[in-house]
């Protein structure tokens, strides 16, 4: 499953640290696989853990706390929005719930047309500004009233038409 030119990749990310500590390149590699494949599958992390001479369930493990790492196929657009408890006391599920409503979906779905993937996501660490939520791991939202909501949600919308 994993190509030649993604080992290529990992080789480059391994050289970085001591032999003996090659394990390190663990985030880098899975970060490497979610950009060629678009999600990292069990199958790429046993291959991963073959690589780095790892057990697959440690890299498993690494997969499963770090929400950036996506197990499945998401959409174009992969939206976090922070629930955790300072963004809830400023509508942080409600900013969840509009946009359920709005795209259609619940928390953990994507849309029928592959664009949008809606889910939730812990502490993003800009309490002050919040809601708070990630547009593909990149990009920080604050303040997202429903109307800014609305047009973010439009405008991505918008964007793919053209």
């Amino acid at each position: 499953m994993i190509s030649d030119s993604i080992k290529v990749r990992f080789a480059k990310e391994v050289a970085k640290y001591p032999a003996e500590q090659k394990q390190s390149a663990v985030m880098a590699c899975l970060s490497i696989v979610q950009q060629e494949l678009g999600h990292v599958s069990a199958e790429s992390e046993a291959e991963i853990a073959a690589y780095l001479d790892m057990a697959p369930m440690a890299v498993h493990e690494v997969t499963t706390f770090y929400n950036m790492y996506n197990q499945q196929p998401v959409g174009k657009y992969k939206l976090n929005v922070c629930t955790n408890l300072p963004c809830q006391l400023r509508d942080g599920s409600r900013a969840l719930k509009h946009l359920e409503h709005k795209l259609g979906i619940t928390m953990g779905e994507t849309t029928a047309d592959g664009l949008f993937t809606l889910q939730q996501s812990e502490c993003l660490g800009a309490c002050a500004d919040s809601p708070v939520m990630l547009v593909n791991d990149r990009t920080m939202c604050s303040f997202m009233s429903n109307d800014k909501l609305d047009q973010l949600i439009d405008g991505l919308k918008s964007a793919e038409t053209k």
